[in-house]
């Protein structure tokens, strides 16, 4: 199964928002800050800075999505990762994971790189541990209040992709 990156465009924001919601809903329940992001990527994820990513799959079309969302001064955090469930099992969202951090080592602004999560997504958790991300007290404690779900916060040594 061939995979490919494919950049946003405007054409493609309803399937951001779809993707997410279809984890997020059958995971949570949906948050305000969820619907305003997804609602209007291009206004809170792209015109501020950010990138959002999507993975394609041969013969399944796009199967996963995930931005790069600036957070603070030098500050982005990774969000709205998902994977279709039609796709899981392909390596896609570790495809994708992959691609989306060797964007942010090529943006020269971002100083920290940061995601949260829950608990619940254990296999996420696990992707996001086997590409390097630590877990971190400081980013829960600096951004963790984003959202309700949010009980896991993980850094990323943007270095280590540098060198």
């Amino acid at each position: 199964m061939t995979l490919r990156i494919i950049e946003y465009s405007p054409s493609l924001a309803a399937t951001f928002r779809d993707i997410n919601a279809e984890w997020i809903e059958a995971m949570f329940v949906m948050e305000a800050h969820d619907r305003e992001v997804l609602d209007d990527p291009g206004r809170f994820i792209i015109a501020p800075g950010g990138t959002i990513l999507f993975v394609e799959a041969d013969g399944l079309g796009i199967v996963g999505a995930c931005a790069l969302m600036p957070a603070a001064e030098g500050a982005y955090e990774l969000t709205k990762m998902g994977v279709r469930e039609t796709a899981r099992g392909l390596k896609a969202g570790e495809f994708l994971l992959d691609a989306v951090l060797a964007r942010a080592a090529e943006t020269r602004e971002m100083e920290e790189l940061f995601l949260l999560t829950n608990t619940k997504c254990a296999a996420a958790i696990h992707l996001y541990e086997k590409l390097g991300f630590v877990h971190s007290i400081d980013i829960m404690q600096r951004f963790g209040a984003s959202y309700e779900r949010c009980d896991v916060a993980m850094a990323f040594d943007l270095s280590e992709r540098r060198a």
